[in-house]
């Protein structure tokens, strides 16, 4: 009779913990979820958004090459942003374009302009996590991450540069994606990224995004005026850096449609 007792006071302690275990994954995966949440909201509105950009290629030696590209985003309700980018300098990438349009759920749509064989060639969902145009960032990374791509957990409180972050795990849904997980850093007080660190498919860390430099516009929406990619497995490292933000630019559907791509100035 005392082992019976026993054995049951073992099983619904054991009951008990596992339950325990479950509610604090669940806590953590609903807060991940909030804070991802949280911070696509606050840079919802925007409309419509361009700026000059300057990317540094460096391989593991530190020798480095640069390009001139400039970007447009519109913003579109109840789907993904689109965005167009455009090589201006040098002259070997000279009028390439790149067109998204970002999906909130399912695969995104990617096209590449070549003007030196004037063909726009789509982006296979397959290639996603191939390199955008020799860099060190993926096609993947350079769409808007809508939030039900991913799964999220909260990890933990941390300061990182001086401030207070959230930090969270988040999963992608798509088994294409070249990511098992990211972990990213959001500062407490506007929900920005600062960090964040890929995983490749076998677990191990394969880069690492900062983000920095942010300024306010339009008194409520934060963009920074710098990224660097860095590949722990190659040595290699790209660098953006961001001027000339302007808002409200009057862009429309046809400014991000296929043909839009041949009649790049």
């Amino acid at each position: 009779m005392k082992k019976q007792k026993r054995f049951q006071f073992m099983l619904m302690l054991v009951v008990f913990v596992m339950g325990m275990h479950l509610a604090i994954a669940q806590t953590a995966e609903k807060k991940g979820l909030e804070i991802a949440m949280e911070a696509d909201m606050r840079d919802m509105g925007f409309g419509d958004s361009k700026s000059e950009m300057e990317m540094t290629l460096r391989n593991r030696n530190g020798q480095a090459s640069r390009r001139a590209i400039r970007n447009k985003t519109l913003e579109v309700k109840g789907d993904g942003d689109k965005s167009l980018v455009i090589f201006d300098e040098p002259k070997d990438v000279k009028g390439t374009a790149f067109l998204s349009f970002t999906h909130a759920t399912g695969p995104d749509d990617q096209w590449l302009y070549l003007p030196a064989l004037k063909r726009v060639k789509r982006i296979s969902s397959n290639n996603k996590s191939g390199p955008f145009m020799g860099s060190e960032f993926a096609f993947e990374d350079i769409s808007s991450q809508e939030i039900d791509k991913y799964k999220y957990k909260y990890i933990r409180d941390e300061e990182y540069s001086g401030m207070d972050c959230f930090v969270i795990e988040r999963y992608p849904v798509d088994p294409k994606s070249g990511y098992t997980k990211q972990v990213v850093w959001y500062d407490k007080a506007e929900y920005r990224q600062h960090k964040v660190d890929s995983y490749d498919r076998k677990g191990s860390l394969l880069k690492t995004l900062t983000i920095r430099d942010y300024n306010k516009y339009n008194d409520k929406y934060w963009r920074s005026g710098e990224m660097k990619m860095v590949n722990h497995i190659t040595g290699k490292s790209t660098d953006l850096k961001f001027t000339n933000y302007g808002f409200s630019n009057g862009f429309t559907e046809r400014d991000f449609d296929k043909n839009s791509l041949k009649r790049i100035k």
